[in-house]
C-alpha cells in the first residue's frame, strides 16, 4: 500500500479499509488513550504511589532506630545509673551552706599546718549563685618557703571538697622567701529552697526579657 491507496481511503467507511490502514488506526487510537489516562488519572497516583513509598521509607527507619534503642534500653539504663553514682559522688565534694565554715577553716590550716604567714585571707561579701550551686571566692595573700607554697597548693587539691586556686601571683620577699597571691575558690551545692528561688529568678527574667521584646 502506497500513498495513492491511502488517499483513496474512505472516512465514512472504516471497516472496508484493508488490514494495515485499520491496524495503524487502532495502534494510534490505543496510544492516544494511554496517553490521555496517563495525563489526566495515572500521573497524579504515580505521585501518590511516589510519596507513599517515601513515607515507608520513613516509617522503616523510624522503626529501625526505636528497635536499636529497645535492644540497648539495658545499656541506657545502666548508663544513667551510672551517672547517677557520679553525680551523687561529685555533690557530696560540695558542701552545703552549713559547712562552708568548717570549709574555710580547713583552708586556713592547711596553710598553717605548712608553715605559711597569712598576709590576707578575706571571703568575699556574697556567693555567686547559679543554678545549682554557689562560689565563693577568698583573696588571699601567704609568705613562705618555695616548697612551702607547693605542698600548700597540693594540700588545697587534695581537700575532700571542691576547691581551687586561682590567679596565683608570686613574688620574691624580702628575706628571702616568696609571697604568695591568689584567689581561692570555694563551692557549695544550694539546697531546695534556695534552688526554687534561683529557678524563680530565672523565669522572672525570661519574662521581663520577653516583655520588653514586645515593646
Amino acid at each position: 500500500m502506497n500513498l495513492e491507496d491511502l488517499k483513496t481511503l474512505n472516512l465514512k467507511d472504516v471497516g472496508g479499509w484493508p488490514v494495515v490502514p485499520k491496524m495503524a488506526v487502532l495502534l494510534l487510537l490505543l496510544v492516544m488513550v494511554i496517553l490521555a489516562a496517563y495525563w489526566f488519572d495515572w500521573s497524579e497516583q504515580w505521585t501518590q504511589l511516589d510519596t507513599a513509598r517515601q513515607e515507608e521509607e520513613k516509617l522503616r527507619d523510624t522503626f529501625l532506630t526505636k528497635k536499636k534503642q529497645a535492644i540497648n534500653l539495658d545499656t541506657y539504663r545502666q548508663q544513667l545509673k551510672e551517672i547517677d553514682q557520679s553525680f551523687g559522688a561529685l555533690l557530696k565534694q560540695l558542701p552545703n551552706k552549713s559547712e562552708m565554715d568548717a570549709l574555710l577553716v580547713d583552708i586556713n590550716q592547711a596553710g598553717l599546718g605548712r608553715g605559711l604567714e597569712f598576709e590576707l585571707f578575706k571571703p568575699a561579701p556574697s556567693e555567686t549563685m547559679t543554678e545549682f550551686y554557689a562560689s565563693l571566692p577568698v583573696t588571699i595573700k601567704v609568705t613562705g618557703s618555695y616548697h612551702d607554697l607547693g605542698h600548700f597548693a597540693s594540700d588545697i587539691s587534695q581537700l575532700p571538697r571542691i576547691v581551687t586556686l586561682n590567679d596565683i601571683k608570686i613574688e620574691s620577699a624580702k628575706d628571702g622567701r616568696l609571697t604568695m597571691d591568689g584567689v581561692v575558690k570555694t563551692y557549695r551545692y544550694l539546697d531546695e529552697a534556695e534552688v526554687s528561688a534561683q529557678k524563680k529568678t530565672a523565669a522572672d527574667g525570661k519574662k521581663k526579657g520577653a516583655g520588653g521584646a514586645k515593646q
